[in-house]
């Protein structure tokens, strides 16, 4: 049996519901859930209840993962309308602005017609992180193009706009984008055994766009769980939200991808590790490793995970690997399966001396 060590995951796009909707998952439960993952770090979503769109918000979310998190973190800053002010003021803190311009969970809808206004209004140093869908995406490559401002697209919803987006680069455009597991490892065959539980957005896609995802992964930059919780009785309701989680899958699906010859371990760790860093300027974690136990095949479990949600879209899915151990700033945090950190160990993600992209 084979123990491998790796630098741990960065899950650049994360949903851990605090303030808010902390019964659906909160900064302690969904940060030990990212270690029990191997994920050592984590960038969060603005979109709670309160939005994180000025000096307030944020204060108090800034404040509650100092308290709470067990694994390291940085903050998006989202905007929900009215004056820019708070943009240029906050954005030395976060990691990125985050845009809503097609529906979703949350409130942080943005109309088109204030897009140039806040794009020029963000001084960076982070991307502007876009959730979009394929026709949004290209209003939004049209006004980073218009302003110069440096964007990232969040879960790409279709092959398709993977073309686009480098078609966007050759014309000299910093864009970066990224993939989601759920659009690599699902697809609308799924969604008779899911039901509320595959509803996502975007959503789920037929196996052969599936396909051409995987074919076309030479365009992505990054992978991220986009890992969004909601309990059992929210997705089994009337009007289910959508969304999944994903913070301890992310990495057992992907080592089986590796195992299949679908990915490299060296391609993995540029997805997962070193272009999240890179594109938002972050530096690594530090004194951090992972070691994975690389045995399986296994399919992973319908229960027995942390994150309060408690249950997995890809139950029933193959994987391979286990974590065994997690180190963070120089201390076990995670072995054998026992979280060993104390809340408020996890400390925010310092800046780079630049936000690097793609040359």
């Amino acid at each position: 049996m084979e123990t491998l060590t790796a630098p741990g995951m960065v899950d650049a796009h994360v949903h851990l519901r605090e303030p808010g909707a902390a019964h659906k998952e909160d900064i302690w439960t969904g940060t030990a859930a990212a270690l029990a993952g191997g994920v050592v770090a984590v960038l969060d979503m603005p979109n709670n209840t309160p939005p994180i769109v000025d000096e307030e918000t944020w204060r108090r979310k800034a404040s509650a993962f100092r308290a709470r998190a067990v694994a390291d973190y940085g903050l998006f800053l989202g905007y929900a309308g009215g004056a820019v002010d708070p943009l240029p003021r906050l954005a030395p803190r976060a990691v990125g602005l985050k845009l809503y311009l097609d529906e979703t969970f949350g409130n942080l809808l943005l109309g088109r017609d204030r897009l140039a206004e806040v794009f020029a209004a963000w001084p960076g140093p982070g991307p502007i992180a876009i959730h979009a869908e394929s026709a949004s995406i290209r209003i939004a490559l049209e006004t980073a193009a218009g302003t110069g401002r440096r964007v990232h697209i969040c879960h790409v919803p279709s092959p398709d706009d993977l073309l686009s987006i480098a078609s966007a680069r050759e014309k000299g455009l910093e864009v970066t984008c990224e993939v989601t597991p759920h659009h690599l490892f699902l697809s609308t065959a799924d969604v008779p055994r899911l039901g509320a539980f595959g509803q996502m957005k975007p959503p789920l896609l037929p196996p052969a766009e599936v396909q051409r995802f995987w074919e076309l992964l030479g365009l992505v930059d990054i992978i991220a769980s986009d890992h969004a919780p909601h309990t059992r009785a929210e997705k089994e309701g009337p009007n289910p939200p959508p969304g999944v989680p994903g913070l301890e899958t992310t990495l057992p699906l992907l080592f089986w991808a590796v195992e299949q010859k679908r990915l490299t371990w060296e391609r993995l760790w540029e997805l997962v590790y070193t272009r999240p860093l890179e594109i938002y300027g972050l530096k690594p974690p530090a004194e951090a490793h992972i070691e994975v136990e690389w045995r399986g095949p296994y399919r992973l479990g319908a229960r027995g995970y942390r994150t309060k949600c408690g249950w997995s879209p890809y139950a029933g899915k193959m994987a391979y690997g286990f974590i065994r151990c997690v180190t963070l700033h120089r201390r076990t945090v995670f072995a054998e399966g026992r979280l060993l950190a104390q809340p408020g160990e996890g400390r925010p993600l310092q800046r780079a001396e630049s936000c690097s992209q793609r040359e």
